[in-house]
């Protein structure tokens, strides 16, 4: 097992549990080091607070009582507790570091680290890029906000091996020293400022991937969005661009036809499972990463020709009688919705409607030039069939999403895409949009 490695602190304070909480005051407690855990939801009997407390920390639960501080030399923060918390606030007053498990991973990898971060397309590009390595047989785990504890990677992960790591700007907020050999800045849209805060401290969240770099480290950047080119213009990392639209012979790139790094050609276009271009800005993304990693064009063109999507993001189904079927349940506004709908252009039958909370949709009007029918369900379908009226579209009505394929299918022509792209929340009918989009799966396959 990998320990900490110049770790001069010796009592820690670790606030807040679920599993990146739980997994810090565990390594921290193996590699003997004082630990006091302090959440207020936990109940006494949580069995993560009990197996802490026989492992040797002290643990807190039931309220944040400032008194937790005394004595602490450092503060390991559950990424979801924001800054303006009490016990952060006075952490800093004391000037207590405070960080997030992150930095505990970093300092355990003696391998590389593949850093991903942006505001959109995080997973997909971190799921491309280990499967590319993968594929090529180089030896490569996955960790981060992809759902495994980077810490409980990073305590096993070998030499040789390279960790593959999707970052939010709530963890990446959190380091000090922790530096990736490889970092991808997607993009940089305005998200969680109830969070952050300000635009301004979202961003430089986001560019804290690339801040301990140095020449020797490689930042991989859309070279298309201007805040990001604004955002690396300081960066000492050697710079990797990637476009969509235009030639770069010192990156990735795409033209009309095919995907290219640098001088060489990877795949046609022609070839590549998954659709839209902000997919087609994760695939340049994710081949640079592989490439500069070690992976071999056969195995990357292997990858591109077979990766269906993440679920419930325009993740590919299935074809059946030249009808194409994707589930984007995870389109949970009208923004995803345009980007969904932007990604086609056959003629499209969208399954739409959710849950009501109280906006209109107008903004989708502009994308539906290709959509010949819409199949509406939830408690928006109203209002959605109003949309359609306005676009003079065709529009049924149905009590729910597995109806809503069914009757998709049934209307549509070979050739057809069938897309659920809700634009709303899935809880007026379903627990969460994963059952949404299970859901939807599961109809599609009994259409077989």
């Amino acid at each position: 097992m990998n320990k900490l490695t110049d770790f001069p602190y010796s009592c820690v304070l670790v606030l807040g549990l679920a599993k990146s909480g739980t997994a810090a005051a565990k390594l921290l407690l193996e590699n003997h080091i004082s630990v006091r855990v302090n959440d207020k939801e936990a109940p006494a009997n949580d069995a993560n607070v009990q197996m802490l407390q026989e492992l040797g920390a002290e643990v807190i639960t039931g309220s944040h009582p400032l008194t937790v501080l005394d004595g602490m030399e450092m503060v390991v923060k559950n990424p979801g507790i924001p800054y303006n918390n009490p016990i952060v606030q006075e952490a800093q007053k004391r000037h207590i570091p405070v960080i997030t498990e992150i930095e505990l991973a970093g300092n355990m990898v003696e391998g590389s680290i593949i850093g991903i971060t942006g505001s959109n397309g995080k997973t997909t590009t971190t799921m491309l890029t280990a499967q590319m390595l993968k594929a090529s047989k180089e030896p490569v785990q996955l960790a981060g906000n992809i759902g495994t504890v980077a810490t409980d990677v990073a305590s096993t992960l070998k030499p040789e091996e390279k960790m593959v790591l999707e970052l939010s700007s709530f963890q990446l907020m959190g380091i000090r020293n922790f530096k990736p050999k490889i970092a991808v800045l997607l993009n940089i849209f305005a998200a969680h400022l109830d969070y952050h805060g300000t635009f301004a401290n979202y961003k430089a969240a986001k560019c804290n991937i690339f801040k301990n770099q140095t020449a020797a480290d490689y930042l991989i950047y859309n070279a298309e969005q201007e805040t990001v080119v604004d955002a690396v213009g300081g960066a000492k990392s050697t710079k990797i661009p990637f476009s969509v639209n235009r030639e770069l012979r010192n990156g990735a790139w795409a033209d009309d036809s095919s995907v290219y790094f640098k001088n060489e050609k990877i795949i046609d276009k022609q070839e590549i499972v998954l659709v839209g271009e902000h997919n087609l800005e994760n695939i340049l993304a994710a081949v640079a990463a592989a490439k500069l990693s070690g992976a071999n064009n056969e195995a990357i063109r292997q990858v591109l020709m077979t990766f269906t999507g993440v679920r419930h993001r325009l993740q590919y189904v299935e074809t059946i009688n030249s009808r194409i079927f994707y589930n984007d349940s995870k389109a949970t506004n009208v923004l995803a919705t345009q980007k969904a709908l932007s990604s086609f252009d056959k003629p499209t039958i969208l399954l739409a409607g959710g849950l009501d909370r109280g906006n209109g949709f107008a903004d989708l009007l502009p994308y539906l030039a290709n959509v010949k029918l819409m199949v509406l369900f939830g408690e928006t379908k109203e209002k959605l069939k109003k949309l359609a009226d306005q676009a003079g579209i065709d529009a049924v009505l149905v009590e729910d999403v597995a109806m809503a394929a069914k009757t998709a299918y049934a209307k549509s022509d070979a050739g057809d895409v069938i897309l659920l792209s809700p634009a709303c929340a899935s809880w007026d009918q379903y627990q969460t949009f994963e059952e949404r989009g299970d859901m939807f799966v599961q109809a599609v396959h009994t259409l077989v």
